[in-house]
């Protein structure tokens, strides 16, 4: 089994962001079943030596695990049943990897290179095979590269990697193929379900690599069907009816939030993949963005004053299949072993928290180790039943989310302020024990304000449910 076509990716450029950081960011969403999803350490003894993927049985060369892998964090679905689906992490050469982001593809490379029906690596196996072996983000891009050319995918992906000073994002196309661009350090990137990158120059081996016969390959089969220049999403991507009410919307809205003289419409085929916000960019806009139900528009499901044709036209990007959204960043203005923070947030994005967790630890939070069952001493499940109470009468329980969500996090900023200023001299274990301190600390504040957030909806919800009856009445 695989999870739908779901997920919304951020990228941005240190010169972008409010602190000099690189970002990448993105919602982990899922279908009408529940995904439980973790987060933990992986050490390099608990590395695998031997690997096999589940969905596609596809067995890997041992000389491909390469030997020493490093520490990395991960963001796994709980049960393991359907393989590990690490999601995202960063390792201990302060690299960032989310994967993947499900996109779109044509007949026309399918024809050529179609996807495989036995064997390949997926979004199950991306992270894994990957993360524990690089040392840069651009390392990153070629050792996926390698992967799908040599084994082969199953799906068309998109993933991203950062470290201190690049963000590169990379697709699959087809079953062996693949195509990469590096962010420009003062742009964002939108990327939702569909092939995203558009212009795409061939000679600029600096800030675009893909794999060696793509060119030939455009040419050979009479793919480009512009006139000059090579446009990517035009030649292997799609532009259709179920882009421009579930994929393109979440990219209008996103710009038109970093810039409110945006032009264009939702249902817009051609927004540009590289893109220049009119301010810098925060963690808390990219938790507002993962949340956003286009509120103030026409299309927020929660509205009161629109129809109902117009609350089912688009997708939005919070949504209840959000299971795990995360923010990996990688900080410039901290010692390197403070560096990279994975800020992580549980259940749907409208009702939850982002944490920043410190990656540089062997060990991760008890209430952030989800389990597959129903368990309300794990933040998932905590996160999972506020949401689903929230859902039913938004307009009263968005208050007290608000509420809880912004002194929740300046909270969790306070901590990582005093964290950062009593750790900042510290290194080796001494440094560790001292960040996995704080994550404890941020873990136990976040649950614990989570758990007030529920008592505060039963309380306000007792005297609106419609079961009731007074004398008075």
């Amino acid at each position: 089994m695989q999870k739908p076509a779901e997920c919304t990716t951020i990228l941005v450029g240190k010169d972008a962001t409010i602190d000099g950081s690189t970002m990448i960011a993105r919602s982990e969403d899922g279908g009408s079943t529940i995904i439980p999803e973790a987060f933990i350490t992986v050490n390099p003894e608990d590395q695998p030596k031997h690997y096999q993927s589940v969905i596609s049985k596809q067995k890997i060369d041992d000389e491909d695990l390469l030997p020493n892998p490093m520490r990395y964090t991960s963001a796994p679905d709980a049960s393991g049943k359907h393989g590990v689906w690490a999601a995202a992490g960063i390792n201990e050469a302060t690299v960032a990897m989310t994967a993947t982001e499900t996109i779109t593809t044509n007949s026309r490379i399918q024809g050529i290179d179609p996807l495989l029906e036995e064997g390949g690596l997926g979004e199950e196996d991306f992270v894994t095979l990957t993360l524990p072996y690089i040392k840069s983000a651009r390392e990153g891009v070629k050792r996926l590269g390698y992967l799908v050319e040599k084994y082969g995918t199953y799906e068309m992906n998109g993933s991203a990697f950062a470290d201190h000073d690049e963000v590169w994002y990379i697709e699959t196309i087809g079953g062996h193929h693949w195509a990469a661009r590096r962010i420009p350090d003062d742009a964002y990137v939108a990327a939702p379900n569909r092939l995203n990158i558009d212009f795409f120059d061939f000679k600029d081996e600096e800030n675009f690599m893909c794999s060696s016969d793509l060119l030939d390959l455009i040419e050979k089969y009479h793919l480009n069907p512009d006139y000059q220049g090579y446009n990517l999403r035009h030649i292997f991507g799609s532009s259709t009816i179920k882009d421009a009410h579930y994929n393109n919307p979440r990219a209008w809205y996103i710009h038109r939030y970093f810039d409110p003289e945006w032009e264009g419409t939702p249902a817009d085929q051609d927004q540009p993949f590289i893109t220049y916000a009119k301010k810098k960019i925060s963690p808390e806009d990219i938790k507002f963005l993962e949340s956003s139900h286009y509120q103030d528009t026409p299309y927020d499901v929660y509205s009161t004053t629109n129809t109902d044709a117009e609350k089912k036209l688009f997708r939005p990007i919070g949504i209840n299949r959000n299971f795990e959204t995360h923010i990996l960043q990688i900080r410039n203005d901290v010692p390197e072993g403070l560096a990279g923070v994975q800020w992580l947030a549980f259940g749907p994005n409208t009702f939850n928290v982002f944490v920043p967790f410190y990656t540089n630890v062997t060990t991760t939070p008890a209430s952030f180790q989800t389990g597959p069952k129903f368990d309300l001493s794990k933040i998932f499940w905590v996160n999972k039943l506020n949401a689903q109470l929230g859902d039913t009468n938004y307009k009263v329980y968005s208050a007290l989310e608000q509420a809880f969500e912004e002194k929740t996090m300046a909270k969790l900023r306070k901590i990582e302020n005093e964290t950062d200023e009593a750790a900042k001299n510290l290194t080796g274990k001494d440094l560790q024990e001292k960040l996995e301190e704080a994550n404890q600390k941020m873990a136990d504040l976040t649950y614990k304000a989570s758990v007030d957030l529920t008592g505060e909806m039963v309380e306000t919800g007792h005297g609106l449910m419609k079961l009731k009856y007074d004398l008075l009445d």
